[in-house]
This record gives structure tokens, C-alpha cells and sequence, in this order.
């Protein structure tokens, strides 16, 4: 029983038709938490993001091509619909 309770020590266990999880305790420190904190915010200063008029254009690329999509499915829904309809009286 013991060696059963060891290896499923993290994982979800089945208890009466419920699942039941299993709470463990977290192993970081304080200086730990800093220390990712600080190397996420260099890794942060590596990225290099696009210019306003780069995002811009690529911003109102998807929004027509958005608009265009759905302007023909809308209309192939349309039409179909009406063949389906009138196939159908």
C-alpha cells in the first residue's frame, strides 16, 4: 500500500468515482522566484518587435482578408440554404 501511495504521489488518484488530486508543497524560494523574475526580464530586453507601421499594415491585411472570408461563406451559406429550400417544396 505504501509503495502504491509513493508512486502515485503527484498524479490524480481515483477515490469512489472522483478525482481527487493530490496537493504538493512547492520547493522555490523566495531568491529563486527573483532570479527568474530578473532572466525573464533580459530575455525580454532581447525581443525586437515590429515597427507601428509594420503592425498597422499587417493588422488591416487580416481584418479584410477577415472581411472578404466572410462575406463569401456568408453568401455560399446563402445560396445553398435557398437551394436546399426550394429542392426541398
Amino acid at each position: 500500500m505504501a509503495k502504491t501511495k509513493a508512486k502515485n504521489k503527484g498524479k490524480q488518484i481515483a477515490k469512489k468515482g472522483k478525482q481527487v488530486a493530490e496537493v504538493q508543497k512547492s520547493n522555490l524560494t523566495p531568491a529563486q522566484i527573483k532570479k527568474f523574475v530578473e532572466e525573464v526580464k533580459v530575455e525580454f530586453s532581447k525581443i525586437v518587435w515590429p515597427e507601428r507601421k509594420v503592425t498597422l499594415s499587417l493588422t488591416g491585411i487580416v481584418v479584410a482578408l477577415s472581411v472578404v472570408v466572410s462575406l463569401y461563406l456568408g453568401s455560399v451559406d446563402l445560396l445553398l440554404g435557398k437551394l436546399v429550400s426550394s429542392l426541398l417544396q
